[in-house]
């Protein structure tokens, strides 16, 4: 089912000369835009109408719409004290009534209310990794306190509320935010709340939410469709447009080099060229051709590029810290970055850690000034907002852990940073400017940047949403049904052996079938029709098994060896081995990285006759793939080693499909069957 993008039409190149020509002989007319305000007055000019947000009773640039955000950021720029620009430089998490905040839980679990918290959070550990902080910051402040005093306008919202109580705290923040005396927006971002996930971990993804449930990343990169892509990112554009959230912490443009990289579920695969085109796609999605009123601006991660971890550990860790480009394939990783910068991307997150075997500086990407900007933003081209990734000043400071927090704000303005994530207090990076005031052409790029992203998204405009709306829009029936379709076209079937004569999938209405998930008989076909199933394996025909392992979620991790075999991650592979030797087997696979398999499957196998991969996706649509209701489509995103042996030796930085694959893989990438 193809749900329409709500995108201007393309028209021919004819019909776009001709277009051209008449705009040129006839300007377009003035179209007066919806106004939304709760405090400030409207006032009329020229027969428009425009919002007084300073107060004042006259129309200033940054008030006139008619104008260009440039003109208009430069206008606002101007009025803005020091106070104003500093707050306007920090994103930090943002809490709702009844929440206790990121790191912390609530004692009563009581559900989220649309009213704005006033309770200030204090981090005396990093609530990333728990190691204790020598200097305790303020993570998350109160609400009013955020605006009002600390000038705070850009803000993570990591609660999982209702679609209306969204809604209508959104409304509240902005309502607070139009009662202080420039009348600034505020902007609200989430990380990503349309997939099925199996580490929902804060600061990750959210798992299940109100919002239409896709197959996760690898899932939607599986589908090898970038027009489902395009439109899945349509769709959830709609659906957080209609709460509010204009500005998306995704998605991950990291290349899947490193099997054993905790963050692998979140990525598109190890193939940089089709990485490119699904990051294309989702930026052409949520943001459309520009950012408008109608996008939701995107903050492409995690730059340039965290797959190549060493050993697979993640940078949020002093012991993942490094990345290894040993086979010398730096330039592959940055080929989706460049891509998503094409399409228009507004922001771009650096990630944590700092390379090993480039020309680069050994510095944390926060604090690198020849990747920052002379490659990112000299050599790329890129224009929009570099976003710190949570934390750097005073959790993960990696090559300056020796420098003070003043002198890290320093080095990471001169890198190129524009945006600090992770502190909502700006005391330390405004004391930072009042002892070094030529840091200010820093600042003020800073601030236009930001503050241009927020005049093309319309913020100043309205900033408000219609409840009813968002009730209406958020995981309506289309979105659901559109949903449905992806995850089927996400599995991929990998073995379709010769039973009886004949491949086993897809199987007969009349094969017996004994389901578990997780070593969890599942035996009502009340809702699962699809298949004729039964009680035991005694019982059956053919036995299916739908593996999920569950490894440590990430923010668990202790640096110790991380082990890809299904053994060490929560499969009962024994009990696997022995039924699969007494019946024909069907085996899936959720791949949230690129397991291991050879405890229960290898070239040897016999009795399994049938391999699946999901990543992310439905019991449903899985039994839709076994019955035949549906034809598998899917292509590995990624290569599977075939050994821990081929882990240890395979190189960090290169995909899978450029190791030696007789030695390296099990599952090649792209590989897949229909029937």
């Amino acid at each position: 089912m193809f749900i329409p993008f709500h995108k201007p039409l393309y028209v021919s190149s004819i019909s776009l000369v001709v277009l051209l020509f008449i705009c040129c002989q006839q300007p377009l007319p003035i179209v007066q835009p919806e106004l939304g305000t709760k405090e400030v007055e409207i006032i009329q000019h020229d027969n428009f109408k425009f919002k007084d947000l300073n107060r004042n009773s006259q129309l200033d640039p940054y008030e006139d719409w008619r104008l260009s955000a440039e003109d208009r950021a430069e206008d606002l720029l101007s009025q803005m004290n020091l106070e104003q620009k500093i707050g306007f430089m920090l994103i930090s998490t943002i809490r709702m009534e009844n929440e206790s905040g990121f790191g912390q839980s609530s004692a009563e679990k009581l559900p989220n209310g649309d009213g704005l918290s006033e309770v200030d959070v204090t981090s005396s550990i990093n609530f990333f990794t728990r190691v204790p902080l020598d200097d305790p910051f303020m993570s998350s402040a109160g609400t009013t306190k955020a605006v009002s005093e600390f000038h705070g306008r850009h803000f993570i919202l990591r609660a999982n509320p209702g679609v209306a109580t969204m809604a209508s705290w959104q409304n509240n923040l902005q309502e607070l935010c139009e009662q202080q005396p420039l009348g600034i927006p505020a902007i609200v971002a989430s990380n990503p709340r349309n997939h099925v996930v199996s580490d929902a971990s804060v600061g990750l993804s959210l798992g299940k939410t109100a919002f239409s449930q896709w197959p996760g990343e690898l899932g939607l990169s599986a589908s090898r469709d970038a027009k489902l892509i395009e439109q899945f990112a349509d769709i959830a554009r709609q659906e957080w447009r209609a709460v509010g959230l204009r500005k998306g912490y995704m998605y991950m443009a990291d290349l899947s080099t490193e099997p054993r990289w905790q963050r692998i579920e979140g990525t598109f695969g190890e193939d940089p060229y089709w990485v490119a085109e699904a990051m294309t796609a989702l930026v052409k999605g949520f943001q459309g051709d520009q950012l408008g009123t109608e996008s939701v601006a995107l903050t492409t991660k995690h730059f340039p590029g965290g797959g190549a971890t060493e050993n697979g550990q993640d940078p949020h860790f002093s012991w993942g810290r490094k990345e290894i480009f040993e086979g010398g394939a730096f330039e592959k990783h940055l080929i989706p970055f460049k891509a998503a910068i094409k399409a228009g991307t507004s922001a771009i997150m650096p990630y944590y850690s700092f390379p090993v075997h480039t020309p680069y500086d050994t510095l944390g990407y926060a604090f690198n000034k020849p990747v920052l900007t002379d490659l990112l933003r000299n050599e790329l081209g890129f224009q929009g907002i570099i976003n710190s990734d949570t934390g750097p000043i005073r959790m993960m400071p990696w090559g300056v852990e020796n420098l003070t927090v003043q002198e890290r704000y320093t080095l990471a303005l001169k890198a190129g940073i524009n945006l600090f994530s992770g502190s909502a207090d700006p005391a330390q990076l405004l004391a930072t400017l009042k002892e070094n005031l030529d840091l200010m052409p820093f600042v003020d790029d800073s601030v236009k940047r930001l503050l241009l992203e927020k005049f093309q998204l319309g913020l100043f405009e309205n900033p408000y949403v219609d409840i009813e709306i968002a009730e209406q829009t958020v995981g309506k029936e289309a979105f659901l049904m559109a949903a449905k379709e992806a995850h089927r076209k996400s599995i991929v079937l990998l073995r379709n052996e010769n039973h009886q004569s004949k491949n086993l999938l897809p199987l007969s209405k009349e094969t017996k079938v004994y389901l578990e998930v997780n070593e969890k008989p599942i035996t009502d076909s009340s809702t699962l029709n699809q298949l004729n199933l039964v009680n035991s394996p005694e019982e059956a025909d053919v036995l299916l098994f739908w593996v999920i392992p569950k490894s440590k979620s990430l923010f668990e991790s202790n640096g110790q060896p991380i082990s890809l075999l299904l053994s060490d991650n929560n499969v009962d592979t024994k009990h696997i081995q022995e039924w699969s030797n007494k019946k024909p087997t069907l085996l899936a696979i959720n791949f949230t990285k690129p397991w291991v398999i050879d405890e229960i499957f290898n070239t040897n196998s016999t009795n399994i006759k049938g391999v699946l991969a999901t990543f992310g996706t439905t019991l449903e649509a899985l039994l839709d793939i076994i019955s035949g209701q549906a034809n598998p489509q899917g292509k590995m995103p990624f290569s599977t080693p075939r050994s821990v042996q081929a882990v240890l030796e395979q190189k960090a930085d290169l995909p899978g499909f450029e190791e030696p694959q007789e030695q390296y893989a099990l599952f090649n990438y792209d590989e897949g069957l229909n029937y």
